[in-house]
């Protein structure tokens, strides 16, 4: 044992407090009487409520006002002595307005207390297959533990200059109550993308720098040349291809960033005032111990677990740490894969890619439709009607393989997607809906109606 004192006993033990920390916790002491509690050693909630997803979309919302409130003349609307080119952001207001949310979000203490889940304050370790210590000193066990410890952003130290620059990750970036004047982005995934047209819309100059070569890389070529068209128009610098070489300067003054295109290509220095790190996430895993509970991890970090997130007789791991895609309702079920793209428009996605289905052998017909044809979008002003929405129906029967939609508002398409791949409903089932006029979601029943091939069988 770690101390003379028999330790506590739990029926479960959770460490981290996210998305994958409470539900399950506050389930079985509130519904089947059980002893549970979690270990959080930070933010109470995890990262979405408090540096993330939420206050991310704070930012987004701001800047899409900014957006609107330039092209008014286009909707009819005149400010009388303003010229919209003159709009300043008020970025104090804006970081006001997003610290306000979570404070007022951020009342998970008293959930936690309600369902009878004990909150332990202190950072885990593992002492055991089935013992955890806390902050070294109190002495838990537990007849099974969950391990939900998220991820943090990366930020590669083998850069030279990088880490002296001191890049932001998101974090900061929120935090930030000034305008950047030329945001550097390193990395064109869902974080960068979103910050890119967000910072763009704000007023600051944005240049998005991406190693591979197309943005969102788990997307269909076709949605990412359509979104990136529309980033471009925005006046986002978007570099593919092209590896970060250097970095010097300081964050918030000064910061030049050497690119080259690869393979071989030429050299850039870029140069701006501040530098985002959007390169994906690192696993919390490190300092949990877990040799001594016999867990491993890839070579990333990851927990190696398996088809029911096993990582050991009684350990369990869900989430980030244990390499799901980095969206937070992926903790909570990690067997329905919805995801949404905040940017205008949104890029939503349930199920397989094309490329996806084309790489796994999966045969598939192919549901397109532009999102002029969504007549919603017809109402909503310049360019709500780019994009489109397209479904990958099985070749020989009518289930749905995958539905990715690039819109206004195009994650709201997805629980009616996603109600019916988890049904196992087919696409005419859909078709056959009655959906109100003139809604978003009325563009799928001409979807599957009248835009899917004929099978193969």
């Amino acid at each position: 044992m770690s101390s003379t004192k028999a330790p506590d006993h739990y029926d479960l033990l959770v460490i981290g407090s996210g998305e994958a920390g409470k539900f399950l916790p506050w389930m079985l002491s509130a519904k089947h009487g059980k002893k549970t509690a979690v270990i959080e050693r930070g933010r109470i909630g995890g990262s979405c409520p408090n540096v993330a997803c939420l206050p991310s979309k704070n930012v987004i919302h701001s800047a899409a006002i900014a957006h609107e409130v330039r092209r008014a003349s286009a909707f009819g609307v005149s400010l009388s002595g303003i010229d919209p080119a003159s709009l300043k952001s008020d970025m104090p207001v804006i970081k006001a307005r997003k610290d306000a949310m979570v404070k007022d979000v951020n009342g998970f203490q008293g959930f936690f207390d309600m369902f009878g889940v004990e909150i332990i304050r202190g950072e885990g370790t593992f002492v055991g297959p089935n013992e955890i210590q806390v902050g070294g000193g109190r002495a838990l066990t537990a007849d099974h533990i969950l391990i939900c410890t998220g991820s943090r952003a990366r930020v590669d130290a083998r850069i030279p200059g990088l880490l002296e620059a001191r890049p932001m990750t998101h974090i900061e970036l929120l935090d930030l109550d000034v305008l950047p004047a030329h945001l550097i982005i390193i990395g064109g995934g869902y974080v960068g993308v979103e910050f890119a047209q967000a910072y763009a819309r704000l007023g600051s100059h944005v240049t998005l720098v991406q190693r591979g070569d197309q943005l969102i890389p788990r997307e269909d070529e076709d949605v990412v040349q359509a979104l990136s068209g529309i980033l471009a128009k925005e006046g986002v610098r978007i570099i593919t291809s092209a590896d970060v070489q250097s970095a010097s300067g300081t964050n918030g003054e000064e910061v030049t960033v050497s690119i080259r295109s690869s393979p071989g290509g030429e050299e850039e220095v870029l140069r701006g005032s501040h530098i985002l790190m959007a390169t994906g996430r690192i696993p919390n895993t490190a300092d949990l111990n877990l040799d001594a509970a016999g867990i491993k991890t890839t070579a990333a970090g990851h927990i190696v677990v398996d088809e029911q997130l096993r990582a050991s007789t009684s350990v369990f791991a869900a989430g980030d740490c244990a390499g799901s895609p980095h969206f937070t309702h992926m903790g909570f079920d990690d067997f329905r894969v919805p995801s949404v793209l905040f940017t205008d428009p949104e890029l939503a996605r349930v199920g397989l890619t094309e490329k996806e289905a084309r790489a796994k052998g999966v045969p598939y017909r192919l549901a397109k439709l532009p999102m002029a044809s969504f007549l919603r979008t017809r109402t909503l002003g310049p360019g709500a009607s780019e994009g489109f929405a397209k479904a990958l129906i099985e070749a020989d029967g009518e289930r749905i393989l995958g539905f990715t939609a690039l819109g206004p508002g195009a994650g709201e398409l997805l629980p009616v997607i996603s109600l019916a791949m988890k049904l196992n409903a087919g696409y005419r089932q859909l078709a056959d809906l009655i959906i109100a006029h003139p809604t978003m979601n009325e563009g799928l029943v001409e979807l599957f109606l009248l835009h899917v091939p004929d099978g193969t069988s």
